[in-house]
């Protein structure tokens, strides 16, 4: 069962800020993309439709450390783990990765934890959900020697 996926990604201009560096926020975005792959590449949507009802994933956590800069055209790889897997959530660990004169260098390590959600019809709220079956058994948590740079932070 899959536990990783590494999503690469060029940097675009409207994703620089005035030094040419990523602004930070568009690390989210990498994860989210990178996320969303994951689940592709398992035959899956976060936007899914479950007998009746529409199926979600919320974001209720994600942090982002910055190690290096990473700049306009640069290529990175986002590395995701399964870190944890829960009835309800999900959580992501993430490592961005640069190739710089034929040595791989980390840029940046975060993580985010969704929820899986559907929308209550009668009163329009969202309400946390068991994830699927067919989901739950397409997944497993990385193997902890994977996740351990994840349980110090960087230097």
């Amino acid at each position: 069962m899959p536990y990783e996926f590494t999503l690469s990604h060029r940097v675009e201009f409207a994703e620089t800020d005035m030094a040419g560096i990523v602004h930070f926020a568009n690390y989210y975005r990498m994860m989210e993309n990178a996320e969303h792959a994951f689940f592709r590449s398992l035959g899956f949507t976060v936007h899914g439709h479950e007998v009746g009802t529409t199926i979600g994933w919320p974001r209720v956590n994600a942090a982002c450390d910055f190690l290096k800069p990473l700049r306009f055209e640069e290529v990175v790889d986002i590395q995701l783990l399964v870190a944890e897997v829960r009835a309800r959530s999900i959580r992501y660990a993430f490592r961005f990765w640069k190739n710089e004169d034929g040595q791989r260098t980390e840029i940046a390590r975060g993580s985010v934890t969704t929820v899986c959600a559907t929308v209550n019809k009668a009163t329009g709220k969202l309400e946390a959900a068991a994830i699927p079956e067919a989901i739950r058994a397409s997944i497993q948590p990385a193997p902890a020697e994977m996740l351990a740079p994840f349980s110090s932070k960087p230097e």
